[in-house]
């Protein structure tokens, strides 16, 4: 069934990315439009804020989020399934996998970094770490010392003082650390397991690039964008932007494209009222028969369903 609009209802205008100060208090009513929020302009940066808050919706932003809990408890929200860290727990994933801070122990505090995707891409020797983040992993390290709690507080300081040799000091330091999680080992706290699993050595040549493609997908994927779109965003010829791309996300253009969606989709069935077929059109899908098909494969319930599930 197509989906077409009355000649007497105004034009429904798709939802677009928010840039938010992830420092300012939480808005009780930010979150019900486009879940894509922009964090220090993509860089490598930290969250002022150390008390955690629930979030009303869930959000999606480009770098690679470092969570150190402080004290408390928290329940994250990460593509409709529940994980829980505590206090000295150290994780980390990416924030272009939906999540939301759903419930919280009073009071709990954390220090937050936003890391650039290319610049964790950078990073040496994480193949394989890389590849769980990017596959919608949530990495928790099983090994947390006793200098860690300070110095993620530290790393915090600098990072907030914009001191730009400061900052690259912390970019050396937590790369250090990044390799120690790797050496003393890790643990995925989502039940799901990947089915794409590669073993592509990781070029960081190329990095950049990818993230400029990603960023593309996310500012844009509810519009008419083509692999040629994308491949533009990051000046490269389409045939090699669809095998970079392939090898650093392990998803084709097209299917990054139909997964962001989809992602915008559930995003909203939990936040908003908006009627599913008006859902539907506002995240590019141009009939209720193929959003509902997309919809019932990856989260193997009806939208309506998913709804009264997650407000459940």
């Amino acid at each position: 069934m197509k989906l077409r609009q009355s000649a007497n209802t105004a034009t429904v205008r798709a939802p677009k990315p928010r840039r938010e100060d992830e420092s300012r208090p939480a808005d009780p009513e930010a979150g019900t439009g486009h879940p894509l929020v922009v964090f220090g302009d993509h860089q490598f940066c930290a969250g002022e804020r150390l008390d955690v808050m629930r979030m009303r919706a869930p959000h999606m932003h480009s770098q690679i989020e470092i969570n150190f809990l402080l004290d408390g408890a928290m329940t994250y929200r990460f593509d409709g399934e529940m994980v829980n860290a505590r206090a000295g727990e150290l994780v980390l994933f990416w924030g272009m996998v939906p999540h939301q801070v759903c419930d919280i122990e009073e009071p709990t505090r954390f220090v937050c970094l936003y890391v650039p995707f290319s610049q964790f891409l950078d990073m040496p020797g994480l193949d394989l770490l890389r590849r769980k983040i990017l596959r919608g992993g949530v990495i928790a390290a099983t090994r947390v010392t006793e200098w860690d709690r300070a110095q993620f507080l530290n790393w915090r300081e600098d990072l907030l003082s914009n001191d730009k040799k400061l900052i690259a000091l912390v970019r050396n330091e937590l790369t250090a650390r990044m390799a120690r999680l790797n050496h003393d080992g890790w643990r995925d706290l989502r039940q799901f397991q990947s089915k794409r699993e590669d073993h592509t050595p990781f070029d960081a040549k190329r990095a950049v690039n990818a993230e400029e493609m990603v960023r593309f997908i996310g500012e844009n994927a509810l519009e008419n964008v083509s692999v040629e779109d994308v491949a533009r965003a990051a000046r490269l010829h389409p045939n090699y932007a669809m095998t970079l791309f392939r090898q650093f996300v392990g998803l084709t253009i097209n299917e990054a494209i139909h997964r962001h969606r989809l992602d915008i989709a559930q995003s909203l069935l939990i936040a908003t009222d908006k009627p599913v077929a008006t859902i539907a059109f506002e995240t590019g899908f141009g009939s209720l028969s193929a959003f509902y098909a997309a919809f019932e494969k990856r989260f193997h319930t009806t939208p309506r369903g998913f709804r009264l599930k997650m407000r459940g």
